[in-house]
C-alpha cells in the first residue's frame, strides 16, 4: 500500500486534547487539500474522543484554523479552484475550502470509527496503561496493514508495540506543543519498527512541513530527556536557596535567572506550568520506571501536585495558576505552598531580591528581541562573555545553570539517546524555541 493510498482514510484518537487538536488541525488541512486536487476520490478523517464537549471545542477550533490558512494561502488556493466558476470573491474561495475540510470530517466518542483507516494518531493522555489498553483495542479492529503514530513524549515505543502486539506498526510522531505552530516533530523508531512505516513518517513530515528529528528509543527521548533533568536542576537550586530566601523567593530567582540571564523564553517554573504540573510529574514517573533512575522525581512537584496547584493552559491558550500566577500570561505571583497562596511578584519583596540577584550583563537584550534579529549570534557571544566575567549571585547561578544544561545534553548523546550534538541542539532551538543549543561554544 503506497503512501497516497494510507491518506484516504485516517483515524485520530484523542482529537479533542490540547495536541490531539493540534494535530487534527493539520491532517484535515492536507487532506482536504488532496481532496480538491483529486475530485474523484473519497477521504476520510475520523477525529475521536470520550468527551463530545471536547469535540464540540474541536470543531470551532478547526474552522478558525483553516479559515486562517486560507487566508494566507489565497493566491494559491484560487489557482486550485480555478475550475469554479461559482467562486468569484476571495472569501467564497475560503469558504469553499472550510467547506471541502469539513466534508471530509467525521467526528465521535467510538473506537469503532477507525476500523477501516490504513493511518492512525493516538493523542491520548500519556499513561501507558490507558495507551496500551487503545492500541490494543486498536489492533482488534483495524487491519494488518494499519499503522500506527503515537504522540508519546516518554513511554519507550518498543515497550508499546510489544505490550499491544503490533509487530512493529507503530512509531513515535511527537508533535511538539501546540503542533499548529511549532515546527518541530521527535521520531522516535523501536528496532521493530518497521522500514516502510519509517518511510511514512518521513513522507507526512514533509507534506506538513516539520522539522523531523530523529531519538532513538529510550524513554524520555530527547525533548523530556533535557527538559526534565533541566528542571530537576531548577529545582534543586531551590531547594538550595529556599533556606536564605524562603521557598516563594527561590522560585522567583531560578524563574528570572532561567528566562532573563539565559535569554530563553520563559522561566524554567513558568514552562513547568505551560506543560502542566501534573504533566511534568506523569513524565518522570514514566522515565523513573523505564531507565530506573530515582533521581528523576522531585518533592516539590509531588506537593504541588497534591494540593492541586497543576497549571496547564485553558481552551484559549491562557495561562492557568500553577507554581505561578498568572495575568495575561504574565508571572505576577509566586504560590507558597506553606501558606496555601500566592505572594505577589511586587513591591519591597520584588526589589529585595532583584537586588540580591545584581544586575544583567552588559549586552543582555530579551528573547524576543533577539529572536528575530540577523546578528544574534555576534550578540550571543558578547553578552555570555559578560555574563561569565561578571561577580554577582545572578550571574554565579546562571553560570552553574549553562554548566548543567550541558552536561545533561552531553549525557544524552552519551547514553545513547540522541545521535549527535547537532540533533540535540535542534530539538531544543526547534520545540523549545531556545536561541542556542545547549551544547555551544559560550561554556
Amino acid at each position: 500500500m503506497n503512501f497516497a493510498e494510507r491518506l484516504e482514510n485516517v483515524s485520530i484518537i484523542g482529537a479533542g486534547g490540547k495536541m490531539g487538536s493540534g494535530i487534527s488541525v493539520l491532517i484535515a488541512q492536507e487532506l482536504a487539500k488532496l481532496k480538491v486536487k483529486n475530485r474523484g476520490k473519497t477521504y476520510r478523517l475520523n477525529l475521536i474522543d470520550v468527551q463530545d464537549a471536547a469535540l464540540d471545542g474541536l470543531q470551532t477550533f478547526i474552522k478558525a484554523q483553516t479559515t486562517k490558512l486560507a487566508e494566507k494561502s489565497i493566491v494559491a488556493l484560487r489557482s486550485v479552484y480555478a475550475d469554479r466558476e461559482d467562486l468569484v470573491e476571495n472569501w467564497e474561495v475560503i469558504n469553499a475550502f472550510v467547506d471541502d475540510t469539513f466534508s471530509i470530517i467525521r467526528l465521535g466518542t467510538d473506537l469503532k470509527m477507525a476500523e477501516k483507516s490504513q493511518l492512525v494518531f493516538e493523542a491520548i493522555v500519556e499513561d501507558e496503561t490507558i495507551k496500551i489498553k487503545v492500541l490494543k483495542g486498536l489492533k482488534g479492529l483495524c487491519g494488518r496493514e494499519t499503522f500506527f503514530l503515537t504522540n508519546t513524549s516518554s513511554i519507550p515505543i518498543g515497550f508499546l508495540d510489544e505490550e499491544a502486539g503490533l509487530g512493529g506498526r507503530i512509531i513515535g510522531y511527537h508533535f511538539y506543543n501546540p503542533p499548529v505552530v511549532q515546527r518541530l516533530v521527535e521520531v522516535i523508531t523501536a528496532q521493530t519498527t518497521h522500514q516502510e512505516l519509517q518511510e511514512v513518517g518521513a513522507e507526512l513530515g514533509k507534506r506538513l512541513r516539520k522539522k523531523l528529528v530523529p531519538s532513538n528509543d529510550i524513554s524520555g527521548f530527547m525533548g523530556n530527556g533535557h527538559f526534565m533533568r533541566d528542571g530537576l536542576y531548577g529545582i534543586g537550586e531551590v531547594e538550595r536557596l529556599q533556606g536564605e530566601y524562603s521557598l516563594p523567593g527561590a522560585i522567583y530567582l531560578m524563574n528570572r535567572i532561567s528566562q532573563d540571564f539565559l535569554i530563553r523564553p520563559m522561566g524554567i517554573f513558568q514552562l513547568i506550568d505551560y506543560v502542566g504540573v501534573d504533566v511534568f510529574q506523569c513524565i518522570l514517573k514514566v522515565m523513573r520506571k523505564h531507565l530506573r533512575d530515582d533521581s528523576l522525581q522531585s518533592d516539590l512537584i509531588d506537593r504541588l501536585a497534591e494540593k492541586g496547584v497543576l497549571g496547564g493552559q485553558r481552551a484559549d491558550g491562557s495561562q492557568k495558576d500553577g507554581s505561578l500566577k498568572y495575568d495575561h500570561n504574565r508571572p505576577v505571583g509566586v504560590y507558597d505552598p506553606g501558606k496555601g497562596e500566592y505572594v505577589p511578584i511586587a513591591g519591597k519583596w520584588q526589589k529585595d531580591l532583584d537586588a540580591a540577584i545584581g544586575p544583567l550583563p552588559a549586552g543582555f537584550s530579551p528573547w524576543r528581541k533577539l529572536l528575530r534579529e540577523p546578528g544574534k549570534e555576534e550578540r550571543l557571544v558578547a553578552y555570555f562573555r559578560n555574563l561569565f566575567d561578571a561577580q554577582t549571585l545572578g550571574a554565579e547561578l546562571a553560570r552553574g545553570y549553562l554548566l548543567r544544561t550541558k552536561e545533561i545534553a552531553n549525557q544524552l548523546i552519551a547514553d545513547g539517546v540522541a545521535n549527535s550534538k547537532e540533533d540535540v541542539n535542534a530539538v531544543l532551538t526547534n520545540g523549545f524555541y531556545w536561541l542556542y543549543g545547549p551544547i555551544n561554544d559560550y561554556i
